[in-house]
């Protein structure tokens, strides 16, 4: 007998099997998922020298580089206070980040509230344009020519943006647009909201969502027409027609005496680049606990669906609370939003998303783990993983 044999015949039904295994390709169960969100904690409440950051808003350079914005509280987590306008950077896609610098502060430790920043990008200039409120009684606006590394003195713009009859203004909180359709290609539009009254008894303050835009490059400011009372903190896209729509926090059920609009976004369009509005409309899918929201078109990028409807949004998934972070995306320039995914479950709120140079997302948000102000977080995730893979 030939002690080799044995050997030569294992050795060919290894080699069949492996053939057969090439040939018929992974099974389902051997398949590689994309990867899930990758998640870092840019603004850490107690560190760098302020108690509590809030408020971010997230862009992308016409160089690719990322602009992480907040607010740093110093002292405690109230909206009001002794407050600064904060940024990181970040040139490799939001693997690493800039040191954190204080874009904007005023009356060193007096309480003076600098804060809701709302940048927008120039495409055609490359310019930065970022507004934001003192006290939120006066809008001023400064810019970085140099991808967001320097900022200018800030100009004072409220007599061009602000009503006198305003007891309340505040930008964003988000992020502006450029418009790319005629006859308002160039327009640089600002989401913003602005309240009447005083709030106290017998004066009730109502909110009002509105945009102020630009359309000589940031030189000067003007103001459009108010949306319906009770909505506020709006972010607004173009859709494909160039329509605007604004999607806005919503206080009908709680102010407004109709509990049947309540726990929901509003919504309304402008056929006129946001100098007027049409009448509210509600989601009920895009249920909210009255929070901010982010709302972003994607287009290309290499994902599935190259359709130029393509819209995200996110925010706490939750008509009550300020939990469960959710991504959703629309096909159909938000008419409906079939596909949702939970990007981090437990507390969270505020958020800005955006679209980075290598086609993924990304998405700054709040969250914690007793209240969602702990951290602003910086995730990172693919169409593929929204889509259901990971």
């Amino acid at each position: 007998m030939n002690p080799s044999k044995p050997v030569n015949r294992l050795l060919k039904a290894s080699m069949a099997i492996m053939i057969l295994g090439i040939g018929c390709g992974p099974s389902p169960e051997t398949q590689v998922s994309p990867p899930g969100p990758s998640q870092a904690d840019l603004f850490v409440s107690g560190e760098g020298g302020y108690h509590t950051y809030r408020i971010p808003a997230l862009i992308v350079t016409r160089q690719g580089s990322l602009l992480a914005f907040c607010e740093g509280r110093k002292n405690n987590r109230r909206d009001h206070g002794d407050i600064d306008l904060l940024l990181k950077r970040s040139t490799d896609g939001g693997r690493t980040w800039s040191d954190q610098q204080i874009v904007y502060e005023e009356g060193g430790t007096e309480e003076i509230t600098i804060g809701n920043p709302c940048p927008v990008v120039d495409r055609e200039t490359g310019t930065i344009w970022l507004p934001f409120c003192r006290d939120n009684k006066d809008v001023l606006v400064t810019k970085s020519t140099d991808d967001g590394v320097t900022w200018s003195d800030p100009v004072d713009i409220t007599a061009d943006v602000k009503k006198p009859d305003w007891t309340w203004v505040a930008t964003g909180p988000g992020i502006g647009i450029q418009l790319e359709h005629e006859p308002y290609k160039g327009r640089l539009v600002i989401p913003s909201d602005h309240g009447k009254g005083s709030g106290e008894e017998g004066d009730e303050r109502v909110q009002y969502s509105h945009v102020f835009y630009s359309d000589d490059h940031g030189e000067t400011w003007q103001l459009g027409a108010a949306v319906a009372p009770h909505t506020d903190e709006c972010q607004v896209i173009e859709k494909d027609d160039g329509t605007l729509l604004i999607n806005m926090r919503n206080y009908w059920g709680r102010q407004g005496g109709r509990p049947d609009r309540g726990g929901m976004r509003a919504l309304a369009t402008s056929q006129d680049g946001g100098a007027t509005w049409s009448e509210l409309s509600f989601d009920p899918t895009l249920i909210e606990p009255i929070c901010q929201a982010s709302l972003i078109r994607h287009v290309g990028h290499g994902a599935a669906d190259e359709s130029p409807s393509r819209l995200l949004f996110s925010n706490p998934a939750s008509p009550t609370d300020r939990i469960d972070l959710t991504v959703r995306l629309s096909y159909d320039s938000g008419k409906t939003w079939p596909v949702s995914r939970l990007l981090n479950a437990g507390r969270s709120a505020y958020s800005n998303l955006a679209i980075l140079p290598d086609g993924s997302i990304g998405c700054l948000y709040e969250r914690g783990k007793s209240i969602p102000y702990e951290t602003i977080t910086f995730a990172r995730f693919t169409m593929d993983w929204l889509l259901g893979g990971g």
